[in-house]
C-alpha cells in the first residue's frame, strides 16, 4: 500500500501526530506501517527478542530504550526474526548495530543510530505500555505510518 507521511498529515491534519527527533533510515524497507505495540526497556533487548519471536500480523514494533546510545537493541539477527514473523517495521528511541546487514531486509527500521555493542540480556523491561519519545505518545493498538519524510500516529487507521 503505498502511502507518504506528508499526504497523511494534509488530509487528516487533526487526526495525526508527527513525532519530532532525529530518528533515521536504517531498514530495507523505506516505507512501512500498522498498529503499534510497544517494549520500554533499557540497554537490554530481551522483550524486544520475545516480541520478534511472535507472529508480528504486520505490526509495528515501537521500543522505547530510554534514548541509549550505549547499546544497539537491534541487530541483523532480530531483524531477520523480524522479518521472518511479519513485522512491518521497529521504531527504536536507541541503537541498532549490523546495519549494512539490516539495510539488505525487507523490514522498515528507523532508530536514533548505530553503535556495535550488543545489550544486556536481563530480561528488564515492560511490555505493551504507552512509552513517549519524539513528544508524542505510543500507544499499543494505534497505528503507525512512517517514510522518508518522518512517522506519524493516528489512534485509527487512517488507510
Amino acid at each position: 500500500m503505498n502511502f507518504a507521511t506528508a499526504d497523511l498529515c494534509d488530509q487528516f491534519e487533526d487526526r495525526v501526530r508527527v513525532v519530532e527527533g532525529p530518528l533515521r533510515d536504517f531498514g530495507g524497507r523505506p516505507s512501512f506501517h500498522g498498529r503499534i505495540e510497544t517494549v520500554k526497556t533499557f540497554e537490554d533487548n530481551s522483550l524486544v527478542r520475545a516480541c520478534l519471536d511472535e507472529s508480528g500480523q504486520g505490526r509495528v514494533l515501537v521500543v522505547d530504550g530510554g534514548g541509549s546510545l550505549r547499546r544497539a537493541l537491534l541487530g541483523d539477527q532480530l531483524a531477520a526474526l523480524a522479518f521472518e514473523h511479519d513485522w512491518s517495521g521497529l521504531v527504536i528511541n536507541g541503537c541498532i548495530r549490523d546495519a549494512a546487514a539490516i539495510a539488505q531486509i525487507d523490514l522498515g527500521v528507523k532508530a536514533l543510530a548505530t553503535h556495535p555493542r550488543k545489550t544486556l540480556k536481563q530480561g528488564f523491561g515492560e511490555r505493551g505500555v504507552s512509552v513517549r519519545f519524539g513528544n508524542v505518545d505510543f500507544v499499543p493498538g494505534h497505528y503507525l505510518y512512517a517514510d522518508q519524510d518522518g512517522v506519524v500516529i493516528a489512534e485509527t487507521a487512517l488507510l
